[in-house]
């Protein structure tokens, strides 16, 4: 076992894990943290996308221990005060989302887009969220959301 210590969504997480254990199970299991969804195990699908120091990236593709000291942001930690963050009211009022299981994935990739990107053009949109799949959509009420939620956060 190896101790780590990280803070998740604003609250310092401290454990003794396995040095195998995938940050998205010590996620979900551990800290019981479901937003974060498991779509292919192969880092193909997106759906377990969460920000590591801001960054987006496939939690099913780093193990917890590389996380040690780092500041993970989940789909859980978006919302302030119980407001939606802008990214997860632009999926609403768009209807960015139909069955759901992509969207956290989706949110979190779309936030670090906007963050070096605040003002993308739709081909900058699809290109940002090449990483994520969604096999209920088509995109388009996607690339909607995140426009929306950019013209908020300007």
């Amino acid at each position: 076992m190896t101790a780590v210590s990280m803070t998740v969504n604003g609250k310092v997480r401290k454990a003794q894990v396995e040095p195998r254990l995938l940050l998205v199970h010590f996620l979900r299991e551990q800290l019981h943290l479901t937003g974060t969804h498991i779509g292919c195990d192969t880092s193909q699908c997106g759906a377990c996308t969460v920000l590591i120091d801001g960054r987006s990236v496939k939690s099913c593709t780093v193990l917890t221990v590389q996380a040690d000291g780092s500041s993970i942001t989940t789909i859980e930690g978006l919302a302030t005060n119980g407001q939606l963050h802008p990214m997860q009211e632009g999926f609403w009022e768009e209807h960015g989302l139909q069955c759901g299981f992509c969207t956290p994935g989706m949110i979190m990739s779309a936030v670090d887009l906007l963050a070096d990107n605040p003002r993308p053009t739709e081909r900058e949109i699809r290109e940002g969220i090449t990483g994520n799949f969604c096999r209920c959509t088509g995109y388009q009420h996607i690339v909607n959301a995140i426009q929306h939620a950019a013209s908020r956060m300007k």
